[in-house]
């Protein structure tokens, strides 16, 4: 799903570099908060398998290309602003040295492969975690469900931007089939993978799966001054 340059004009792909640059600061600061000596190591081995998964590339059409993201699984294991993060320097990476999107289209694939993907694949796992359950059985129905919807909110976004800004001689109708016929395939199979990774994990160390642990609270200053 990496957008080439080209795709989508200048004015959309800066804005959406502008949004990037925006979630990455913020990610940036909360990763600062969240992550310690146990979930840092974990962390570069989530942007590792990112990385080999995205590598893996089935055409699309008119210059584009459907993948695994990895995003949904960054997320619920390691938290969202260090999945985001993680995945954010994977696809600058791809850019970069194996031109795998294009470096104007950056901050596009940043918006849709890293920030919509993770933060989809982020709700959707604890708010089925906390409204339905989080036992083993609900939370892998609940990655399932978070890798699937990743995959469909990257590719939402990808069909708003091109019809904001698409160059490319393509309809915006024929676009939107060849993206999602290709893609809700994709996306089940990165589902299965999500909670196939998510249960291993679950099985040897559930405490290390950030998506089902309870939020982080700031302690009261009465009390941390006692």
């Amino acid at each position: 799903m990496h957008i080439p340059d080209g795709f989508i004009d200048a004015p959309v792909s800066l804005a959406a570099a502008a949004v990037a640059v925006g979630g990455v600061a913020v990610c940036l600061r909360g990763a600062r908060r969240t992550l310690d000596e146990r979930t840092a190591p974990l962390a570069g081995l989530v942007a590792v398998f990112v990385f080999a998964a995205q590598m893996i590339n089935f055409p699309v059409g008119a210059g584009t290309s459907g993948h695994l993201i990895g995003a949904a699984l960054a997320v619920i294991l390691v938290g969202p602003y260090a999945g985001i993060l993680a995945v954010s320097v994977v696809l600058a990476v791809q850019a970069l040295l194996f031109a795998d999107g294009g470096l104007l289209a950056l901050g596009l694939n940043v918006v849709n492969l890293a920030l919509i993907a993770g933060g989809v694949g982020w709700l959707v796992f604890r708010g089925w975690t906390r409204f339905v359950g989080s036992g083993r059985g609900s939370a892998l129905a609940a990655a399932w469900s978070a890798g699937f919807l990743s995959v469909l909110g990257a590719v939402g976004g990808f069909l708003v931007e091109f019809a904001l800004g698409g160059v490319a001689p393509v309809s915006l109708s024929a676009v939107i089939a060849a993206m999602f016929s290709v893609h809700v395939v994709i996306g089940a199979i990165e589902g299965v993978i999500t909670a196939l990774i998510v249960g291993a994990v679950m099985s040897t160390r559930p405490d290390l799966v950030a998506g089902l642990r309870a939020p982080r609270r700031a302690a009261h200053p009465q009390r941390a001054a006692a």
